[in-house]
């Protein structure tokens, strides 16, 4: 462990105004993702999010002198989590947006801690069920289907988008715990492991991307602009804010972060796009939220996982170190 850096070194802005940073540039991913999907196709939003992403983190990586992981089997294990926590969930969110409006997308990446408890019960011993988790899993998932509008027939839902956008969400939670059970230890830092996976992932949307998309005829500046923002601050610089958060207040707190983005989601989606909203959407966002919540009170005392997302969320790909809901 290195010394404690001297308070000269301290960061300049307050841990809070980081943390409100972070909420609202996740928060506002959902919508970037819509608007660059109205220039570009799904899979070229994708690969421009990475991208931009990647150089973010490849500049924090040569200021700070850090080096990348070594060895073929970290390397192998950050290819897995590259295409779990970003080149599938990433996708599959600009998919979803193409026929689902951004605050349905929002509010099911606030899913992703349903998904990771359920899946801990199985791939991860040492989590065990309590009541109180057990009941903030169902409470969530009443929640979804208020947000579905379940009494109705689904009616008015584009169905095959909201099941991309809740696969994405699982794909954050599957991909969590991977990165539980395979990169701990590595003795490579937070910043080293999470530029080299957004840089693999970079990679495998190169090889994809040109066997299902052709050049746009032409690009138009909003959806470019759009396609920038979301990774070179939804992907890259929000990573580095949510490093510096946890370092500073934990991962606990900075997690609370899951609990703000869809609320921003909802708020830039109707004012922003226009984008409608019925009693329910609201309504089933509170329940997931509280459901969520309450599956997180048996907080883990282990070391947070070495690499965020997303979220989104991502990850939650945008996604806080606990839960991982960022997109």
């Amino acid at each position: 462990m290195s010394p404690a850096a001297p308070p000269s070194s301290s960061p300049l802005l307050d841990w809070r105004v980081r943390f409100g940073a972070l909420a609202l540039i996740w928060g506002f991913s959902f919508l970037f993702i819509k608007v660059g999907t109205e220039g570009f196709a799904p899979f070229q939003v994708t690969f421009g999010r990475l991208l931009f992403g990647t150089a973010v983190l490849a500049a924090a990586l040569v200021v700070k002198r850090d080096r990348l992981p070594r060895g073929a089997r970290v390397w192998g294990h950050l290819a897995v989590a590259a295409f779990l926590l970003n080149a599938l969930p990433f996708s599959l969110f600009a998919y979803a947006e193409l026929t689902i409006p951004s605050t349905l997308a929002g509010i099911c990446n606030a899913t992703t801690p349903l998904w990771g408890m359920v899946l801990s019960l199985v791939a991860l011993s040492e989590d065990r069920p309590t009541r109180v988790r057990a009941a903030g899993l169902g409470i969530g998932f009443v929640g979804v289907l208020t947000v579905l509008g379940a009494w109705q027939g689904f009616s008015g839902l584009d169905v095959t988008g909201t099941a991309l956008a809740l696969l994405a969400s699982f794909s954050y939670a599957v991909g969590w715990i991977y990165v539980r059970r395979t990169l701990s230890g590595t003795g490579a830092s937070n910043l080293s492991l999470a530029g080299s996976q957004v840089g693999l992932a970079t990679l495998q949307l190169a090889v994809v991307t040109p066997l299902f998309t052709t050049v746009p005829k032409s690009v138009e500046l909003l959806p470019l602009l759009s396609v920038i923002a979301l990774g070179a601050l939804g992907t890259g610089y929000a990573m580095l804010l949510q490093y510096g958060v946890v370092a500073e207040v934990g991962p606990t707190t900075a997690s609370m972060v899951t609990y703000f983005i869809p609320v921003i989601a909802t708020a830039a989606g109707v004012a922003l796009l226009d984008e409608h909203l019925t009693w329910n959407t609201p309504v089933g966002a509170l329940v997931v939220l509280a459901g969520a919540a309450l599956t997180q009170t048996r907080a883990s005392r282990r070391t947070a996982p070495p690499v965020t997302v997303p979220r989104p969320a991502a990850v939650p790909a945008e996604t806080p170190p606990r839960a991982a809901s960022r997109t």
